[in-house]
């Protein structure tokens, strides 16, 4: 991060002023009461207004449109969470996932076909998780048998998150059930309007239905949409699952501690069952400065993650440390503002949808926090690999069945 002060603080206040200009203010209250065409069609205005000012796709290479220096990055997350502009939900996975797979492992065919497309607006989802395979991705069964001149793909994926929107798909696909599991799968690109495909939206507990199953019955794939060698499907997903690290965990880290931490400040500063307001409750300030202390800490990790990542020096486990750490930091968070706030937050049943995981409506945020500590690898899973890759601790033996 060799970008000067001084010029850092004059991106700062121009992003600044781009913010107070272009981000909606009464995006809130629209989203809260918009249907699935308003909020597809909100989602996909904000991208383009954020494509106009250059501030869509910062994280990718100069020639497609990026090539922002990483310390810019972190301001613009920063002032982004800062005037709490809305998330791109429906670009994340074609953004950050899918862009990242084309350039480390894409053909110059691929690149040129889908990386300008994702700026035009084409919406991606990840095919990887099934229900049978879910922190154990290499379990996965769906097949894709060799045909002519592509591979006829069998099979069920599950939590698809925005399936229901998508243009294309990232599809993980067992190629060789003889091969050990990490070594039969290969990666597609997979048409969503493919004939034999069907996207059956699930319900959660706060009543959402952005998670999605895939079905695939004799779905085509041409053998022109393999991203790498056949087989080699596993080694090219780790540059997707890579894209969780560094810059989207900060934008994420920056939205807790700013909107998200306010407004939890604020619904302390209500009153208190007994009289008075519960911000002068001894306990409720002791946990309100715990929790500050810990984002900053959380806002300290991603930094030193980014800035290792752009050194080439990060280790093998410092995205799980990161990604466990927000996703339990998260759901301490959301669990405390459920406590504050009260019954009257059990009546709140509906939040922007085109928020996050903050928005202050704090059940369903609540509800909707568990889901970081369970998709792309479990807590569990998780200190599993700090244990083993980031401490050298030896692998825990296979029981037997």
């Amino acid at each position: 991060m060799n970008t000067s002060t001084e010029d850092l603080a004059e991106f700062r206040a121009e992003v600044r002023r781009w913010c107070r200009e272009h981000v909606p203010a009464d995006w809130r209250r629209a989203q809260t009461v918009a249907g699935d065409a308003e909020f597809v069609a909100f989602q996909q205005a904000w991208f383009q207004e954020l494509r106009t000012g250059g501030y869509a796709v910062p994280h990718w290479p100069a020639e497609w449109g990026g090539g922002m220096p990483a310390a810019q990055q972190v301001v613009l997350y920063q002032e982004l969470a800062a005037h709490d502009a809305p998330r791109l939900v429906l670009g994340f996975v074609s953004i950050h996932h899918a862009a990242s797979t084309l350039l480390a492992a894409g053909t110059d065919e691929q690149r040129a076909r889908h990386l300008p497309a994702i700026l035009d607006g084409e919406i991606w989802v990840q095919g990887f998780s099934e229900p049978e395979a879910g922190s154990d991705l290499a379990g996965l069964r769906t097949t894709a048998r060799r045909e002519g001149d592509g591979f006829v793909v069998d099979g069920q994926k599950l939590w698809a998150s925005g399936a229901a929107h998508a243009d294309w798909c990232l599809l993980l696909a067992r190629t060789d059930p003889a091969a050990p599991k990490r070594r039969g799968i290969s990666y597609f690109l997979m048409d969503m309007r493919s004939p034999g495909l069907d996207v059956r939206p699930v319900r959660n507990a706060a009543g959402e239905s952005h998670f999605c199953e895939i079905f695939l019955n004799g779905v085509v794939i041409p053998a022109e949409n393999l991203v790498g060698p056949v087989n080699q499907g596993w080694q090219v997903a780790q540059a997707t699952l890579s894209a969780e690290r560094g810059m989207t965990m900060l934008e994420l880290a920056e939205r807790l501690g700013n909107a998200g931490f306010r407004w939890l400040v604020e619904a302390c500063r209500g009153p208190a069952p007994g009289g008075g307001r519960l911000v002068d409750d001894p306990r409720v300030q002791d946990r309100l400065a715990e929790l500050e202390t810990e984002i900053a800490g959380l806002r300290a990790l991603c930094l030193g993650l980014v800035e290792r990542h752009e050194a080439g020096t990060a280790g093998p486990a410092d995205a799980s440390v990161v990604k466990l750490y927000y996703s339990e930091l998260l759901q301490r968070t959301m669990d405390f503002a459920v406590e504050v706030a009260g019954l009257p937050a059990h009546t709140e049943l509906r939040k922007p949808a085109s928020s996050g995981w903050e928005s202050g409506a704090w059940v369903l945020d609540f509800i909707g926090s568990w889901e970081w500590t369970i998709p792309g690898g479990t807590s569990e899973i998780q200190r599993t690999i700090i244990g083993e890759r980031g401490l050298g601790l030896p692998r825990e033996p296979v029981v037997p069945a």
